[in-house]
């Protein structure tokens, strides 16, 4: 056989492997990512004893509505999800609004000396205590202001812990954006200001798109301060819910499995939404060549 044909065989041979690796490693995760949703979403659908079945019921011989009766109709599942929903997308669009602004701001304008690498660094600095550090504080200050049990204190507290790494995700993407874009604007005639709206801004979208699922995810999942800040039905959200159904006297796992399984799917629609934006579109190259 000739040499150069033993090179090519050998060539294809080693891209078909690496290509079927990549396939394996694909598969892998997932398999190790989308098993977990399964699971609590084929639990949801089984009865109690069939949860705990030996050896395991893959997929339910039995389907059933009974825990998604007993978690949002029986309970008040639907109040806790639309809590959390009033709280996830008024934190977002806050942090968004805000985060963006402050990361222009820190992307464009010139600071004297090096302020704007130390006011990066202090509000970043903010988001680096644990939580918990600041329960007594937050706590201390609703009830000053009577606002403990509300649905604003968890939208001013998740707002104080969203906006420093919607900033920082906002000012990385600003600074990505060529500046000749905005200067050509200003030259035309337009302002700062609608530099900054009719060209910074749309070109940021894939920015926009992931501070928002960010700022969405962190919200809607959260636990510990809601569990401090709200102590009532009519303000707490899924995620204490879902907790409160682990008793001193049992765990109902069908209930857990329905409101758990239903609080994925908002997250994932707005992902889907939000998909294509997440994409960095070809203004990071637009006026380099």
């Amino acid at each position: 056989m000739p040499m150069a044909t033993t090179i090519v065989t050998r060539s294809r041979t080693r891209e078909t492997v690496l290509r079927l690796s990549a396939y394996l490693t694909i598969f892998v995760a997932l398999v190790l990512t989308l098993f977990p949703v399964y699971w609590i979403a084929a639990n949801s659908f089984k009865f109690d004893i069939d949860i705990f079945a030996v050896p395991p019921e893959w997929v339910p011989r039995n389907p059933t509505l009974k825990h998604y009766d007993e978690a949002f109709i029986q309970r008040p599942f639907l109040r806790y999800a639309l809590n959390s929903f009033l709280v996830a997308v008024g934190t977002t669009t806050i942090s968004v609004i805000f985060g963006t602004m402050a990361g222009y701001a820190l992307a464009r304008f010139s600071y004297p000396w090096q302020w704007r690498k130390q006011i990066s660094f202090w509000i970043l600095s903010t988001r680096m205590m644990p939580p918990i550090v600041s329960i007594i504080p937050l706590y201390l200050f609703f009830n000053y202001f009577d606002m403990l049990n509300t649905k604003s204190a968890l939208i001013i507290a998740y707002t104080a812990f969203n906006l420093p790494f919607a900033t920082w995700m906002m000012k990385s993407y600003f600074q990505d954006l060529p500046v000749e874009l905005e200067e050509a604007a200003i030259v035309d005639g337009d302002t700062r200001w609608g530099a900054f709206l009719h060209v910074a801004l749309p070109l940021a979208r894939p920015g926009l798109a992931a501070t928002a699922i960010f700022c969405l995810i962190i919200s809607w999942n959260e636990f510990l301060l809601s569990l401090i800040i709200t102590l009532t039905e009519q303000s707490q959200t899924l995620p204490i819910g879902i907790a409160g159904r682990v008793t001193q006297y049992s765990t109902y796992w069908g209930e857990i499995s329905a409101a758990g399984f239903m609080a994925c799917v908002p997250i994932v629609i707005f992902a889907f939404m939000v998909q294509k934006h997440l994409v960095r579109g070809l203004s990071l190259g637009a006026v380099k060549g």
